[in-house]
């Protein structure tokens, strides 16, 4: 395993912060300070700042987010993930994002391979939302967004499913795609002159939200 990512696992830092750590001088293996792309064997004994560092048990974290929070660590004035999560969960890392203005299922994990697995495209994860619209939806738009899609400035946006869940007002529907392309959902309404007033995501892949409320978080065993 490479240093960087070792360093990354063990402590939540990004593997750019891991190279940081190692450039300023204060990663060892085996007593010596460490180099850059330092590759390692299970016996090497790794120290950041004279602390020893292990690999963490894989964790994955089910966290129902609120509007108003930003996935990242630093909100830059906004409110983040980790203002809701107990101190022990903030090593791990958001599985794709959700934006500041949409709430639901949001995944958290220290397994790089497991993120990788559920947000790589060839993977093809569906991801399910309950969409409320300002103004109901044209029968000819929703044609659009399920047979031809809409074009947008990275490529056409089509929904693998579209379901009214309220037929006498046509302004929530229930969206499943498995791209995952930044606020993508959003972007497809508006270029068909929409707009989006409610984004919750209710499924990642086989993880489901279900009963989990508002700021609440369940952890489970990571599956590949």
């Amino acid at each position: 395993m490479r240093l960087n990512v070792f360093i990354a696992q063990a402590t939540g830092m990004s593997r750019r912060q891991a190279d940081e750590a190692i450039k300023a001088g204060v990663i060892s293996v085996n007593g010596a300070i460490a180099q850059l792309g330092a590759k390692l064997t299970d016996a090497d004994l790794v120290t950041h700042k004279n602390q020893s560092l292990r690999l963490r048990p894989k964790q994955l974290l089910l966290l129902h987010k609120p509007v108003g929070y930003v996935c990242s660590r630093d909100g830059q004035g906004s409110k983040t993930i980790y203002d809701l999560l107990p101190e022990k969960y903030h090593v791990l890392k958001p599985i794709g994002r959700l934006d500041k203005d949409s709430s639901g299922l949001l995944l958290l994990t220290n397994d790089g391979q497991l993120a990788n697995k559920l947000t790589h495209p060839s993977a093809k994860k569906m991801k399910v939302y309950e969409v409320t619209l300002t103004t109901p939806l044209k029968t000819k738009d929703q044609r659009t967004l399920s047979d031809t899609g809409v074009q947008l400035e990275d490529g056409i946006s089509r929904f693998d499913e579209l379901r009214c869940l309220d037929s006498s007002e046509g302004v929530r529907w229930a969206v499943a795609l498995h791209e995952g392309r930044n606020r993508q959902i959003r972007r497809t309404f508006a270029r068909l002159g929409y707009t989006v007033a409610k984004l919750h995501r209710t499924q990642f892949g086989q993880y489901k939200l279900g009963t989990l409320t508002s700021s609440q978080t369940r952890e489970i065993s990571p599956t590949k």
